[in-house]
């Protein structure tokens, strides 16, 4: 889904209830989890807490938005092969070559097609199914590639 004021494109990856116990009870909120991305070399992810689904996505989304990095895409993919760790999920994402797509299963999917990135190869070698922690371990991958870059411009690797 496109988002009209920003023009950021944006998955719902997940809605969960979530309680809070109190004296008087359980209090109930929703939790959403949004990916949202330009498709020009920025995406962010979205942790937020609603009274309903709507108001819990609408918060999720202006969290990515504000939480976006840059990515750096050289011909359609990445500059060099990354990986990210994210609690006990593993993702690696390797350059691929023109006109092959994007590689990727689940979440991590989401999170390349949503930064812009066309050509990529993407494995989750953690040992968890969890979609939140699998976007977060792709978000943190991507992260890094950002750093090779500035170093690579430093003059500080030979490539």
């Amino acid at each position: 889904m496109i988002d009209k004021k920003t023009g950021w494109e944006y998955r719902v990856v997940e809605v969960k209830r979530v309680a809070r116990v109190t004296r008087g009870g359980k209090r109930f909120k929703i939790r959403a989890v949004v990916i949202a991305g330009n498709r020009k070399g920025k995406v962010g992810i979205g942790i937020e807490k609603g009274i309903d689904v709507s108001e819990a996505v609408n918060k999720a989304l202006n969290s990515a938005i504000k939480n976006s990095i840059e990515v750096p895409i050289k011909e359609g993919t990445i500059p060099c092969q990354v990986e990210g760790k994210v609690s006990s999920a593993k993702v690696l994402i390797k350059p691929a070559k023109q006109g092959r797509g994007v590689i990727a299963g689940g979440t991590v999917r989401l999170v390349l097609e949503l930064s812009g990135i066309e050509n990529a190869v993407a494995k989750i070698l953690g040992a968890t199914k969890n979609p939140l922690t699998n976007a977060l371990s792709a978000v943190e991958a991507l992260k890094k590639l950002s750093k090779y870059i500035k170093i690579r411009e430093k003059g500080n690797v030979n490539q």
